[in-house]
């Protein structure tokens, strides 16, 4: 398991769970609620279920998570962003794309976020 989580937003951080910090108690009842609430159907974007498993339930939370960044709702921000890290702890990143299209999201198990950085190359026989 990864120590860390982190929700990326066009290519952007935006938040980072750490996994080793324990989640206090009230906290820990708010994802069991939403779990809860969860267990009597879910609204996806292909359509409602009934009984929504694991990996269905990230992906509700995830968009909800990215609406509430792009809203500035941290309290629900970090709520989801909790749930995602705790509940699915293989998860490495969520990331999410605006395209003219819609949002795409993606998450992802296999990889650790990394800040990209630009590599310039200078090529020295054009510089005559």
């Amino acid at each position: 398991m990864s120590e860390k989580m982190v929700v990326v937003i066009d290519g952007q951080p935006q938040l980072e769970y750490d996994r080793s910090k324990s989640l206090p108690g009230h906290q820990q009842s708010a994802l069991d609620r939403m779990d809860a609430k969860m267990d009597q159907g879910i609204e996806l974007p292909t359509g409602h279920l009934d009984a929504p498993n694991a990996l269905q339930r990230a992906q509700f939370v995830a968009l909800q998570l990215v609406q509430a960044v792009r809203e500035g709702n941290e309290a629900m921000a970090a709520a989801t962003c909790a749930y995602l890290a705790l509940r699915v702890p293989e998860l490495q990143q969520v990331s999410a794309e605006h395209k003219p299209v819609g949002l795409h999201l993606d998450l992802i198990f296999d990889r650790p976020f990394m800040n990209e950085m630009k590599i310039e190359f200078f090529d020295p026989s054009k510089s005559h």
